[in-house]
Order: structure tokens, then C-alpha cells, then sequence
């Protein structure tokens, strides 16, 4: 495997949920994940930096964003990209914990995905006949997106995912590894939970997700603002640059005054 330079990534606590005591094991599990899981399989490496709550991230680096739910990244003021116009993910921390999800596996899939597809652009075409078919989205969570089908690293749940083999229609069902934890047989399967984007080249309806029974997603499948699949079906010319970590960390006091006056309001009602 040809040797890569280890793209630099902040994992920044922005959560009023989550604690730096409780972020700090999954960071070191997720960075266990990228070395030792992803790496092979994709040839891309990262170090993985964590910025405690109220800390900056160095200059340069992508960041992994560790946030309440979508309202409060559009109140800090978290966009598209970094500042510095680098690639950015968020994981929504109380959202999950609301509808009984793991955050520590959405942590691994918006990591990995952001590994694989920065820029949030890259696709698979499938030829269904000579003049139609499908691009599929270069997202490699998305099929197996599913508590029920993620891993351990230690303690901590983490998110399985595809190898570049799941997008070759030419391979044979069982001829090779199709994901890390062996729960898909053949390219383009969709395990139960799963679901893909794809764009289909003639249809005119632009980006839709099918699920395993390979039927249109329900509402669930949209995406939180902010998300990658919302930023899929934005035109990069429309993409916003975060604001400065000097700006976000003034908001972010000003949003923690505000959810504390909340808390004090209904105590003394």
C-alpha cells in the first residue's frame, strides 16, 4: 500500500450534553478505527486531535464537530467548511441521544465519510441501458447505517462501513470483503437500516435515497441542515465558510447563557 501523509483532523467538543471526559476515549477509539480499519482498506490516514470545550483548533485542520443538534450549529455559526475552507462534519450529539441513537457510531460515520469524499462530490455511475442510470453518492456509512450493525473498538460503538468493492458492479456475490464487518455479500447491497443516495441521469428529480427494499427513504433519510446529504444537493457555489473560532467561541457562551436562563425559568415556574 503506497504510503499517505495523515490528513489532520480536530475533533471539537461544541455539546452542552457532552462532557471532554466523555469525548476524549471515543476520539482515541475513532483514531484506532481510521489507523487500523480504514486505512487498509482505503489508503487514507488521519491524526485525529481533540479540542476540548472553549479550546482552538489549530490552523489547517479539518474539524469534526461535536454539537447539541442543528440549531445550535446555525447559532455558533458552524457552516459548510472551516474558515479556512476545509472540509467539516458534524455530529449531532443530542439529537441521538433523543431518538436513541449512539453518537459515538454517527462520530465514526461523519469521520469516515469525510475521509472518503471531502468535498462531498464523488459518485459511481451504473449503466442501466444505453441511455439512463444511476450515480450513486460516495458515501460509505450510508449502507450500512445502522446501530445494529456496528462494531466495538474497546467500549465504544462504532460505525461499520464499505470498502471501494462495494461500488464495483463487476464483482461477483462472495468473491471479496464488502464492508468491514461482513454483513454484505455483493456490490451495492443494502443492509436493513441502509440506504444510498443516487441521482438518476435522466429522471429530473435530482438526488433521492433508496433503502434496502429499494423504495424512496422516508422523511427520517432527509437530513439534519447541515448535513452532508443536505450539502449534496447544494451547488457549491452556495456553500458558507464558518466563522472564525474566535466568533464561534463568543456564540457559544452567549447560547450557554441562553440555555441556562431556560433551565432557571422553568425551575422557578
Amino acid at each position: 500500500m503506497p504510503q499517505t501523509t495523515a490528513i489532520q483532523i480536530s475533533i471539537i467538543n461544541a455539546s452542552t450534553v457532552l462532557t471532554d471526559t466523555e469525548i476524549r476515549p471515543v476520539v482515541n477509539a475513532l483514531q484506532q478505527q481510521v489507523t487500523n480499519d480504514f486505512r487498509p482498506a482505503w489508503g487514507t490516514d488521519a491524526e485525529l486531535t481533540f479540542v476540548p470545550t472553549g479550546s482552538t483548533p489549530p490552523i489547517g485542520t479539518w474539524w469534526l464537530t461535536i454539537l447539541d443538534d442543528s440549531d445550535q450549529a446555525g447559532a455558533l455559526g458552524y457552516h459548510d467548511l472551516t474558515p479556512d475552507g476545509l472540509p467539516l462534519g458534524k455530529v449531532f450529539a443530542a439529537t441521538d441521544l433523543k431518538y436513541g441513537n449512539s453518537w459515538t457510531v454517527t462520530a465514526s460515520h461523519e469521520l469516515l465519510e469525510m475521509l472518503a469524499d471531502p468535498n462531498i462530490n464523488l459518485t459511481v455511475f451504473v449503466q442501466n441501458e444505453n441511455t439512463t442510470g444511476l450515480l450513486y453518492a460516495y458515501e460509505v456509512c450510508d449502507p450500512c447505517e445502522s446501530d445494529a450493525f456496528s462494531y466495538k473498538i474497546g467500549n465504544v460503538l462504532v460505525s461499520d462501513f464499505v470498502f471501494p468493492s462495494w461500488f464495483e458492479e463487476f464483482r461477483a456475490e462472495g468473491s471479496t470483503q464488502f464492508d468491514q464487518t461482513n454483513n454484505i455479500s455483493e456490490p451495492l447491497e443494502l443492509v436493513s437500516g441502509g440506504y444510498i443516495g443516487v441521482f438518476g441521469i435522466n429522471d429530473g428529480t435530482g438526488w433521492q435515497q433508496i433503502t434496502a427494499q429499494k423504495t424512496p427513504s422516508d422523511a427520517t433519510h432527509r437530513g439534519n441542515v447541515g448535513s452532508r446529504r443536505e450539502r449534496r444537493r447544494t451547488p457549491h457555489t452556495q456553500w458558507v465558510t464558518s466563522h472564525t473560532y474566535k466568533e464561534i467561541t463568543h456564540r457559544a457562551t452567549l447560547y450557554r447563557e441562553r440555555l441556562q436562563q431556560v433551565v432557571a425559568r422553568k425551575a422557578a415556574a
